[in-house]
């Protein structure tokens, strides 16, 4: 079976329930939601919103409930926005505002509140987690060292809130999941394991596991086809060329 199908997504999630983890939302485990096993499912919705919505309606067979970051205006789709909120799901806002204002804070404090504003419009939004674009040389997060995201009524900030917290980051960023091709889709201190294909973590989970996980999953690198699959495939494989072109020239 072809690796990063929403197939192989259906064979990890299954696998996660086998052996006993509890899926949350970041919002849920940020609340103090406590189990023997848990795993934060979190996604990031940079491109394909409907393949978003594939994958909700796919965790919602399965009885799980996970988080759905998305970009404004690149995946801001209301409707779908609406259908996911009301399968249960988390929806959070994917934030890249200190990259659109070129590091100017000020700006991209106003532009951050506006943007928030358009999506608490559609449903409650109570988390938040940077879009960290290899083609932008800012860190969206370091906008927190001048203001705080809690004096917007947020809870959490998906990289900040969790780091500390004796969890077990992993990535499907750069279609693999050790995080070679990540530049900035990183925890600090984040411990190594030896993964690479989704087989390889179905493995580890089923010989070893970790009390506590935290998984990012991309939607629109989960095909639904073969056709699919074969073009995000090419995308990603020009993404991470140009990511080592980017890593050698910073």
């Amino acid at each position: 079976m072809l690796d990063f199908t929403m197939d192989k997504y259906r064979e990890l999630c299954g696998t996660l329930l086998e052996f006993g983890y509890t899926p949350l939302t970041v919002g849920e485990f940020l609340e103090g939601a406590e189990s023997p096993r848990v795993v934060i499912l979190r996604h990031d919705i940079d491109r394909k919103p409907s393949n978003a919505l594939k994958m909700a309606e796919l965790e919602q067979g399965l009885g799980i409930s996970a988080t759905y970051y998305f970009r404004y205006p690149y995946t801001f789709r209301p409707e779908i926005i609406r259908k996911i909120h009301s399968m249960g799901h988390e929806v959070g806002y994917h934030y890249e505002v200190l990259s659109k204002a070129k590091g100017d804070h000020g700006k991209a404090i106003q532009m951050f509140e506006k943007e928030l504003s358009a999506f608490r419009e559609v449903c409650e939004i109570s988390t938040i987690c940077m879009h960290g674009s290899p083609l932008s040389r800012y860190d969206n997060r370091d906008l927190w060292n001048s203001y705080d995201f809690r004096d917007c009524g947020l809870k959490g900030e998906a990289y900040l809130s969790m780091a500390g917290k004796n969890l077990l980051y992993l990535t499907d960023t750069g279609r693999n999941w050790s995080g070679k091709n990540s530049i900035r889709d990183m925890m600090p201190g984040a411990e190594a394991v030896p993964v690479e294909t989704t087989d390889d973590l179905v493995g580890w989970i089923g010989s070893l596991g970790k009390e506590c996980i935290y998984l990012t999953v991309h939607p629109e690198r989960w095909a639904l086809s073969e056709g699919e699959w074969a073009v995000s495939y090419s995308w990603d494989v020009v993404t991470n060329f140009g990511k080592i072109v980017l890593a050698m020239v910073q």
